[in-house]
């Protein structure tokens, strides 16, 4: 196991900035997911772990070694480091056992001590007498976890994972989540994981490094950062948040306060040290909607039914402002056909922390 340090790495191309100031703290046995949408730099900051890129700025260190600077910058086959690319990257003529056993070839390893790591690898990922196989006779799954043995062969200090699961269908993705969860659990390895899908971060991570544009936004635990996205950005990629302009009514109270949204009061959550003002913002889900009972509540049309099997997925326009498309989730049978006029409940939410409304 390894700690891993991230300080204020910078990474340019030309005039671009691939990465801005980004710095994470992965403690030992952690697993962090980076996730983000296409050109957000989490692909250039796993570069800068690998050491394929010279840092610009800042530092990368594993332990107590300072593996990237300006200054100094160690090789990738120097740095005991376990990649598992999204394209297995496997040699089609080897055997399963010998693409596992390929990086102790390459050091040196000979048998049985390469024969015995082999073996266990291949135990640890569920492929036990797949050893003689080639890897086009494997199903994509399969051919994951080979990646994934041939990596952990070498023992490294820290695993790298890009993409991992980006090549499979849904029902192979669900498996290999139960597959990588169950293999950190055994060998408390410390991993990083590089996806642009929330569902596997939030599935697999401890902590979730969210990133746009080569900035860290936010470095949180799943439900945290749910539950309280520390800037508009992040409210609006995850989970679908809804963010709208609100006015605070009153001062934080026992994590709560009063807010005016669309014309209509609501009691929502927010830091204690928040300050009162009339340009909030919040971050509401689907779940905080439900549909109101009697006259009170927010007035909207029904834009869109979906079915979702058990429920329906509602769209709907706020007659308060025509302009904002809200969406919720309601049993079935469907309350209200599109055209009809419901009124909306709003029973949570986060109030988006004033300094970084401009995020």
């Amino acid at each position: 196991m390894a700690r891993l340090k991230i300080d204020r790495a910078r990474k340019y191309f030309g005039s671009y900035t691939a990465l801005d100031d980004v710095s994470i703290d992965v403690e030992d046995g952690e697993f962090i997911a980076v996730l983000g949408p296409s050109g957000c730099g989490k692909t250039t900051l796993l570069r800068q772990i690998a050491g394929f890129d010279k840092l610009d700025g800042g530092e990368i260190t594993i332990g107590d070694r300072l593996l990237s600077s300006p200054e100094r910058h160690v090789p990738p086959e120097h740095r005991k480091l376990g990649i598992v690319f999204q394209s297995y990257a496997l040699w089609p003529h080897m055997s399963v056992a010998e693409n596992v056993a390929y990086g102790l070839t390459v050091a040196g390893v000979r048998d049985p001590e390469r024969a015995r790591r082999v073996a266990a690898a291949l135990d640890l990922v569920g492929l036990t007498g797949f050893a003689e196989r080639r890897p086009g006779l494997l199903s994509g799954g399969q051919r994951q976890r080979v990646a994934l043995a041939r990596c952990l062969v070498t023992e490294p200090s820290l695993v790298l994972l890009d993409e991992p699961l980006a090549n499979l269908d849904v029902h192979l993705r669900a498996s290999m989540e139960e597959e990588f969860s169950r293999f950190h659990e055994r060998t408390g390895t410390t991993m990083v994981y590089i996806t642009h899908d929330q569902a596997e971060a939030m599935a697999l991570a401890d902590r979730i490094a969210v990133m746009d544009r080569g900035r860290l936004l936010q470095l949180a635990s799943p439900s945290l950062l749910y539950r309280e996205p520390a800037n508009t950005t992040v409210a609006g990629f995850i989970g679908e948040g809804m963010v709208l302009p609100a006015r605070l009514l009153s001062k934080p109270e026992a994590g709560h306060c009063k807010v005016d949204v669309l014309g209509v009061e609501a009691v929502m959550r927010c830091r204690s040290d928040q300050a009162a003002s009339a340009q909030a913002k919040i971050c509401l889900r689907a779940r905080d909607f439900s549909i109101a009972q009697d006259e009170g509540g927010l007035a909207a049309r029904v834009e869109r039914l979906s079915y979702q099997g058990g429920y329906f997925r509602m769209e709907v326009r706020p007659l308060a402002s025509e302009e904002t498309v809200l969406h919720l989730d309601a049993p079935e049978p469907a309350p209200a056909a599109p055209g009809e006029t419901i009124r909306l409940s709003i029973r949570d939410g986060w109030v988006i922390p004033e300094a970084d409304l401009a995020a």
